[in-house]
């Protein structure tokens, strides 16, 4: 009988999809695989429904279980704070949780890193409990930290401004840069809740980390050091990634990926912006004169709130100017197949960390737009220690200007900068390959937390055979 383990996936595209990539990797690897669903109507946003729907349909071989709802569970939407609300989601769930891990026969079970609270049903149930967190081993490395060093400081983050951070194991960050809800108002609900959730990470048996070793070299070093966390025990970090691309197959294939076909190698500059990310109408207009004005092919994802048609808020005569060489596509497109297809050339991204990690797997330079979440911390590593992107520094003023698009556009399309960005992404993308090659970094992490969960496993039913 194959051992079980039972994966707890978070509630946002970004945080799902890689724990969905995670569970055919086991299930490759000879284990049974059942995923916790709490049910994705909390999330409001279409597209997260429609993945998870993806997924049931296309895992045959995984077993999805849906939690009976909780009552009065509130939803995630954009009016309410996201942290505080999708802790409250999660710990209303906690008996539905523990009520199926009681039904089933689980070797370990696997919570998103911002379920964290889940961690203490499995412990009081005896179950090894393990953490997937779907960023950077950089972002690992500052979370796990920032709960002591704003004891150390003594301030609050927001008013240390731009002012450097020093944390152990990374270059020094402007504190500006940390996540948004780390900048809010230590009493409020937001903030307390987050340092909450970091500060119980490291309360698992294992880290299950969505990058590989020689990406995040230095990083991954510092988890293994006693002074990153020198009063508590890390547990250990298995860096198991690259898990990128979508799940599911399309019905169709995408008809930018036919446009693609017709364009010459490396030509075509893709700017997407992620699941969550949105534009002003100005700063849409600001985006397309600076792509018309650099005279480079284009595809453009464009997501709005304002509007069902996006194309309205574009200048007029944009879509006509520049039809020959560009195409604007509306909410959505295969982003993983769009980065890996032979004519893109540039990536202007957000930093999503998947987003980061499919641009690297595809060896294409970037251009650095953080909008949210850890973005700006992964923006740091991109342009500096990986050396594979440049920066629109126009974000940190709330507006990148046409001229800095165009310029930036051109720099990472025509000028020896980009070519050393093309070189140093194209060196990061064999990492990538290599890490999951025989004898690769990744696999061997795997082989580790499969090892460590049967060791634990092995220990319990020793201990139930003892009593």
């Amino acid at each position: 009988m194959a051992k079980t383990v039972v994966l707890y996936p978070g509630l946002t595209v970004s945080h799902f999809v890689p724990m969905v990539h995670l569970a055919g990797t086991l299930v490759d690897h000879g284990y049974a695989v059942s995923v916790a669903l709490i049910d994705p109507a909390v999330n409001g946003d279409p597209a997260f429904r429609a993945v998870v729907a993806r997924a049931v349909a296309s895992m045959p071989s995984v077993r999805f279980h849906a939690l009976p709802p909780a009552e009065d569970a509130p939803m995630l939407s954009p009016d309410a704070p996201f942290v505080p609300r999708y802790i409250d989601i999660v710990g209303r769930h906690n008996d539905r949780l523990r009520e199926f891990l009681c039904s089933s026969t689980a070797h370990a079970v696997v919570v998103d890193s911002l379920s964290v609270e889940a961690l203490g049903v499995a412990k009081r149930l005896g179950i090894p409990g393990y953490v997937m967190f779907t960023s950077g081993a950089a972002a690992l490395v500052a979370f796990v930290q920032l709960p002591s060093v704003l004891a150390q400081v003594r301030a609050r983050f927001e008013d240390l401004g731009d002012a450097p951070l020093e944390l152990f194991g990374l270059p020094p960050m402007p504190a500006s840069h940390l996540l948004g809800e780390m900048l809010e108002d230590p009493e409020s609900d937001t903030y307390k809740a987050t340092m909450t959730s970091l500060d119980g990470i490291p309360e698992a048996d294992g880290i299950l980390v969505n990058t590989f070793e020689s990406l995040d070299a230095r990083p991954v070093a510092a988890l293994r050091d006693p002074r990153c966390l020198p009063d508590r025990i890390m547990p250990p970090v298995y860096c198991v990634g690259p898990f990128v691309g979508g799940v599911g197959e399309a019905k169709e294939r995408h008809e930018c990926l036919t446009w693609l076909d017709g364009q010459p190698d490396r030509s075509v500059v893709f700017l997407c912006f992620g699941s969550s990310g949105y534009h002003s109408a100005e700063q849409l207009k600001e985006i397309a004169v600076g792509l018309e004005k650099c005279g480079h092919r284009f595809l453009w994802v464009v997501r709005t709130l304002f509007t069902d048609d996006p194309d309205a808020l574009l200048p007029d005569g944009f879509l006509d100017r520049t039809g020959g060489r560009g195409v604007v596509v509306k909410q959505w497109a295969p982003q993983a197949e769009v980065l890996r297809h032979r004519a893109t050339g540039a990536f202007v991204t957000h930093c999503g960390w998947n987003s980061v990690l499919e641009g690297v797997t595809a060896g294409v330079p970037m251009l650095c737009w953080p909008l949210y979440a850890e973005q700006k911390m992964n923006m740091l590593r991109m342009v500096g220690e990986m050396g594979l992107a440049a920066e629109m520094v126009g974000w940190q003023q709330g507006l990148v200007e046409s001229a800095e698009v165009e310029g930036k556009v051109r720099l990472v399309m025509d000028s020896e900068d980009g070519r050393e960005l093309r070189a140093a992404a194209a060196a990061h993308k064999d990492g990538g390959v290599a890490a999951w090659s025989d004898g690769g970094s990744s696999r061997a992490a795997l082989a580790r937390f499969l090892s460590d969960v049967d060791r634990r496993w092995q220990g319990r039913t020793r201990s139930a055979e003892a009593a």
